[in-house]
């Protein structure tokens, strides 16, 4: 194992992630000791987390899935753990969420400790002691108000006995190392989100505890398995979640056009008029009326980053200023538009909101109306008045990527003369979907076909995030070539 766990290192760095686990530094990896690590790591577990990620991993991790039948044997540990981590059977199935139902009582671990010498019992038996969050390690001994239990983990203490190095610590704590037995209520409060999910729906069934935050809104993108449980999932995230009071679920695609969608109030008050913050600014909207998107808060982030202060912005598909709004903070010229009357309309107030409203211009426009009216008469003026020596950059950011690609063709001949410096040439962030084998390649190629020219040499590709197994969504940014921005006027 250990001669084909160093091959597959040197394939793909995925045993990297494995030594990871058990706490083997970078360095140690790097410096090719993966031999000693892997030697000094317990078959069962290196063979457990090759099972638990064999379904991800390429090449020769395929040898793992046939094997994906091995099981370690239960032992007390396990039962004890399982007994603190899940609820009774009896709510599996359960549709309307009854708090009551998920009371239940194990049997734990405890040390007799007089109460004076809790917290030094605690530090030294820190490994040994509780630490589930959400149950007190220290309880009141109803018979003795002198005294206090100290609640141990059952799998620490499999047999209600201590171990040697517990004994000690114990014995010059002048504490009794007899274990007792503790009935243990476990409430509703106890338990965690995906544990209690995990209780509730069909056996076998994945459980989705993850969701979008919006302000005080989390969005769902429930399965058809999940939804006759939908309003039980609703009320379980705001109760774990502080901070929230609305859960929403998707019931629509994204439209292209508005870039809206459908969605169902499963839990909570219906208020969808919400505030979040993004990169240190603040935002307000509707969620049910416009697209917000929390997981491309970093995209945002990369592209003003290569801004300077002076340059020009045209923000075709704005929203409600994302991208806009962050770069008129840097001191750039905006000029943002959005087909969405209700996108338009917050983004103005986002403007107002963040005291940059004379720095943007706004429009409510199709994005192929912008382009050919609004950005080619801008360029048109700015452009020809560029001198050798000026820095200033324009960037046209382009985020539908269900359609964006597709309004590439409206650069053909946008300009009318002879072409001004490469340098001065406007640079095009342009988002795409591709389920394409090589999605670079492919989001490439689709841009040359809507431009009529290659891009070889001419143009990068960034990875933005995966959307959906086999779904990736892309960044390709490149100038617009002379060829392609100018007509030159007939001789």
């Amino acid at each position: 194992l250990t001669e084909w766990l160093h091959n597959v290192y040197k394939m793909n760095n995925f045993s990297s992630r494995i030594l990871w686990r058990f706490g083997y530094s970078a360095r140690l990896l790097k410096a090719n000791n993966f031999r000693t690590a892997a030697s000094n790591t317990s078959f069962p577990a290196v063979w457990m987390l090759l099972e638990q990620y064999s379904g991800t991993i390429p090449g020769r991790f395929g040898v793992v899935k046939k094997c994906s039948s091995f099981t370690m044997p239960e032992t007390v540990e396990d039962k004890a753990n399982l007994e603190l981590c899940s609820p009774l059977p009896q709510v599996r199935g359960m549709t309307q969420l009854n708090r009551e139902a998920f009371k239940r009582t194990v049997v734990v671990p405890v040390l007799k400790v007089k109460k004076e010498i809790v917290n030094t019992l605690l530090k030294s038996l820190k490994h040994t002691v509780l630490q589930r969050p959400g149950l007190k390690r220290v309880v009141e001994d109803p018979e003795d108000e002198d005294s206090r239990f100290v609640i141990l983990d059952p799998q620490k203490i499999p047999e209600f006995s201590l171990g040697q190095s517990e004994q000690e610590v114990l014995k010059q704590l002048n504490v009794s190392p007899e274990v007792s037995k503790y009935n243990l209520e476990l409430t509703y409060e106890n338990f965690k989100s995906e544990e209690i999910l995990r209780a509730v729906l069909p056996e076998g069934q994945d459980v989705t505890s993850g969701f979008s935050r919006v302000g005080h809104i989390a969005h769902l993108n429930l399965r058809d398995h999940q939804l006759p449980y939908r309003y039980l999932i609703g009320q379980v995230i705001i109760d774990k979640n502080p901070g929230l009071s609305c859960v929403v679920n998707k019931t629509s695609i994204i439209d292209s056009t508005y870039r809206n969608f459908e969605m169902e109030v499963l839990a909570g008050e219906s208020n969808l008029v919400t505030k979040v913050k993004e990169n240190n600014i603040a935002y307000e909207l509707d969620f049910s009326k416009v697209y917000w998107n929390p997981r491309l808060s970093t995209e945002h982030g990369r592209i003003v980053e290569l801004l300077k202060p002076g340059d020009v912005l045209f923000d075709v598909f704005a929203g409600i200023g994302p991208f806009a709004i962050p770069a008129a903070k840097k001191k750039c010229r905006v000029f943002a538009n959005d087909l969405n009357p209700e996108s338009y309309s917050w983004l103005l107030h986002n403007c107002k909101l963040n005291k940059v409203d004379n720095q943007i211009k706004a429009f409510n426009m199709d994005g192929r109306d912008f382009l050919l009216g609004p950005v080619r008469e801008e360029l048109s003026k700015e452009l020809p008045l560029l001198k050798e020596d000026q820095k200033t950059a324009f960037h046209i950011v382009m985020n539908l990527p269900a359609l964006a690609i597709e309004f590439l063709d409206a650069f053909r001949h946008l300009l009318v003369g002879e072409p001004c410096s490469t340098a001065a040439l406007p640079t095009v962030h342009c988002y795409g979907f591709s389920k394409h084998d090589n999605p670079a390649k492919d989001i490439q190629q689709r841009a040359e076909a809507s431009l009529g020219t290659s891009l070889d040499g001419r143009c990068s590709t960034y990875l933005v995030r995966n959307v959906a197994p086999n779904k990736e969504m892309l960044c390709i940014s490149f100038q617009v070539p002379p060829e392609v921005l100018y007509k030159r006027p007939c001789p």
